[in-house]
């Protein structure tokens, strides 16, 4: 174990709350083969246990936490699953949660590595800002320039972030830089609920067809959408970094933009919503702490976009139009040639949320579909928020591990439900790393069924 040998401070002490957390920890090594950064860097201080171990050391005034040692912490990506392998019930989430914000300290990180840090802050959160900052790059991203310089190697003279940052680039879509949604998205035949939907920051930009998936598949199934147009980020960047007073705002702020368009005289009316929903679940994992994380809470409960319609269940009429999908060779699939696709399980929704069949279930409902499964479903892809951005080289690794695996599966195509991921994904399932396969979110993959054998 790395240590300095020096008096620790007073404020570097984790709260006592988080480190009880640690108790049931018997350091028997069963998180080590879940954890993503162990597995790529392979030492012990960046494993849980070796984490746990050294913030016990800190607790007792035996380690300091400085430079080197937030170095390990910072390799944590935070993917939980290590939470969901443990057999003794240790809480790491807790225990990161504690110690993010103190890895804020100005001695802790490089002055360039904190002045990006606080460059993504800036920017990620915000949809307008980022609409702004990518104009420039329509005429760039998705062309054969692009491409040509990526194979170049030109673009490793940006340096190891800002070429991750350009890796991730996909093409910009038009609908990336504008929403269009009405503020209310009727029902399609009868209504069965009456829904929120948060549209994320990332995911609006970098995927748009998400979302417009999101709104004909709940309206399909009878359900009423209601979409403030002001809402902004969930603030799940930030709180996955230990920014508690930016993400605490960004909450805030999105729960207001939602009572601002729910009540008597308002934009949505005075009908209460079911739930809030959305289709990231990184996002989904935040905004379902936000009892603790925020000042004020939705007006309903959230959900994830899957976990709510496997609860309702899908329409009879919804399923009675749900024809099959395509192969890439422009064949539809059929009994005797089914399309098969490898779900690959966010760990913000698999480790944070527990929600690992619902998605499953609503693919299975598209007829002639088989679902093939990863050997390392648990294992993180490496994106987890920023870090792909802020460990450049150890989430590389791992997308390329992640991609090796969903390919090996022998699918046709992967379908992902983190927006983060799926940008993970397709960068390493480009052809160049591994078997070229496209990536889609469950929702994209239902409306597509349901749209080739709707009428209207």
């Amino acid at each position: 174990m790395t240590a300095t040998g020096s008096p620790r401070s007073a404020s570097a002490a984790p709260p006592q709350a988080a480190l009880s957390a640690t108790d049931p920890c018997v350091h028997c090594g069963f998180c080590l083969p879940s954890c993503a950064s162990y597995r790529v860097l392979g030492t012990e201080m960046d494993s849980p246990r070796g984490r746990i171990h050294a913030l016990k050391a800190i607790e007792a005034g035996e380690l300091e936490l400085d430079a080197t040692v937030a170095r390990h912490f910072d390799s944590c990506l935070g993917c939980l699953a290590c939470v969901t392998a443990c057999p003794s019930g240790v809480r790491y989430d807790q225990l990161i949660e504690a110690t993010r914000p103190k890895l804020k300290a100005p001695e802790l990180r490089s002055p360039a590595a904190q002045t990006f840090r606080r460059l993504l802050f800036a920017l990620l959160p915000y949809p307008k800002r980022l609409r702004a900052a990518l104009t420039p790059l329509r005429a760039y991203a998705g062309t054969p320039l692009q491409g040509l310089l990526r194979r170049s190697g030109l673009t490793r003279l940006l340096g190891p972030q800002l070429e991750a940052m350009e890796r991730l680039l996909p093409p910009l879509a038009p609908e990336a830089f504008r929403d269009g949604f009405p503020t209310v998205v009727p029902a399609r035949g009868q209504r069965r609920a009456r829904v929120g939907l948060v549209l994320g920051c990332v995911q609006r930009l970098f995927d748009p067809q998400v979302n417009a998936a999101a709104v004909r598949v709940l309206s399909a199934n009878g359900i009423e959408v209601v979409i403030p147009p002001e809402q902004g980020c969930c603030g799940a960047v930030t709180h996955h970094q230990g920014e508690e007073a930016h993400t605490r705002a960004l909450a805030d702020a999105l729960v207001a933009s939602f009572e601002a368009m729910l009540g008597p005289g308002r934009p949505a009316g005075a009908e209460p919503l079911d739930a809030v929903l959305v289709a990231a679940s990184g996002c989904g994992h935040t905004m379902k702490a936000y009892a603790r994380l925020a000042s004020r809470d939705f007006p309903a409960p959230v959900a994830d976009i899957h976990e709510f319609l496997a609860q309702l269940g899908l329409s009879e009429g919804f399923r009675a139009q749900l024809q099959p999908l395509s192969h890439a060779d422009g064949s539809p699939a059929s009994a005797e040639r089914p399309l098969t696709v490898a779900f690959h399980d966010a760990c913000h929704m698999l480790h944070g949320q527990g929600i690992s069949a619902q998605p499953r279930d609503l693919l299975r409902a598209i007829p002639h579909l088989q679902l093939a499964e990863a050997m390392e479903a648990g294992v993180c892809c490496g994106s987890a928020g920023i870090y792909n951005l802020v460990q450049p080289q150890e989430a590389a690794e791992l997308g390329r591990i992640k991609a090796a695996d969903l390919a090996g599966t022998g699918a046709e195509l992967v379908s992902s439900a983190n927006i983060g991921c799926t940008m993970q994904l397709r960068r390493h399932l480009d052809g160049e790393e591994a078997a070229a396969l496209p990536v889609q979110h469950p929702i994209q993959l239902l409306n597509q069924s349901w749209r080739a054998g709707d009428p209207a």
